[in-house]
Parts: structure tokens; C-alpha cells; sequence
């Protein structure tokens, strides 16, 4: 008969394993000899993303971590690292990105899956305006720009100016 020390490896065995042989012939004569098992794994992890959509703060800026795409990846064994290849955004951002998630196992098997991160903007820009007098000119009429108006508007991802009334005449002297 024949026996084995061990038969059955798992995730835990991996790399060299020695093994005990025992051979029993028919009339009860005992011999061992050991090898040596060399336990692989060459199974690659399965990368799993989700998509998700993200905002910019107001400094335009946000930034995602591999756990934020990650939906459910395995392992025959075990992961032992997570990675994205893009994890900040900024204003040029906005829209659809595609983001690359890398699963590497305890084994260093690798294997990626990309997900679409939808960069957002929602911060409402800052205004900030000014009182400002204007004189007449000799036809009764003046002009105005946002450059007049304004004192310091802002926004992270830039903007547009744009007033409601830029001509006054003499039917608008006063408060405006």
C-alpha cells in the first residue's frame, strides 16, 4: 500500500511542502522516503467596482480611496492589496473618469477592472458685489459692466459675470 503524510493543500501550504511516502508490500515491509511538494497559486484575484459619483469641495478639490470602488473583489486566498490609479480630482474632473482598480492577492496575482467615477460640482460660487454711483452723461445715458459690480466673486471651478441691467437713464436716477 501507499500513504502520504499529507494529501490535501490549501491557501495556507503554499510554497514548498515536504511529504513523507510510506510504501507496505504485501509482507509487511515498511519503507519512507520524503519529497517535497511545491504548492502554487497562480489564480487570480476577481476584481468587482461599482460606479460612484463624488463632489468637489469648495476648494475644488476631492479625492476616493480603493474601498469607494471596490464592490465585493475575492480571492481563491486572500487580498492582500487594493489600488487605484486615479484618486484625486479637481475642476477639470467634472464629468465621467475612468478609474482603474488592481487587486493583488497574497501571491501577487493581479488582476483589474475599471469603474467610472463622476466627478460633480455643486458648490454654489461666492458673490460678493458692491454699491457703486454713476454719473449721467450729456445724452442722459451711462453703462455699467460686472466689473463695476463686482468685489471679489469667486468660485473653485471658475464662472461667467453677468448683470440683469447694464444701461440707465435719466428714467432710472436713484437707487437701482
Amino acid at each position: 500500500s501507499l500513504a502520504v503524510s499529507k494529501s490535501d493543500f490549501t491557501c495556507a501550504d503554499v510554497g514548498e511542502n515536504t511529504v513523507t511516502l510510506t510504501v507496505t508490500d504485501n509482507n509487511g515491509n515498511v519503507d519512507t522516503l520524503t519529497a517535497v511538494v511545491t504548492v502554487e497559486d497562480n489564480v487570480l484575484p476577481v476584481p468587482v467596482t461599482k460606479p460612484i459619483t463624488v463632489q468637489l469641495d469648495s476648494t475644488g478639490n476631492t479625492a476616493i480611496t480603493p474601498q469607494h470602488i471596490n464592490d465585493g473583489s475575492s480571492d481563491a486566498c486572500s487580498i492582500s492589496d487594493l489600488s487605484i490609479d486615479i484618486s484625486s480630482f479637481t475642476c477639470a474632473d467634472v464629468g465621467g473618469n475612468t478609474v482603474t482598480l488592481s487587486v493583488t492577492d497574497d501571491n501577487d496575482n493581479v488582476l483589474t477592472s475599471s469603474s467610472t467615477v463622476t466627478v460633480e460640482d455643486n458648490v454654489k460660487p461666492v458673490v460678493i458685489t458692491q454699491d457703486i454711483t454713476v454719473q449721467l452723461d450729456a445724452a442722459g445715458d451711462v453703462s455699467i459692466t460686472t466689473a463695476d459690480i463686482d468685489n471679489g466673486s469667486s468660485d473653485a471651478c471658475g464662472m461667467s459675470l453677468a448683470l440683469d441691467i447694464t444701461a440707465f437713464t435719466c428714467a432710472e436716477v436713484g437707487a437701482n
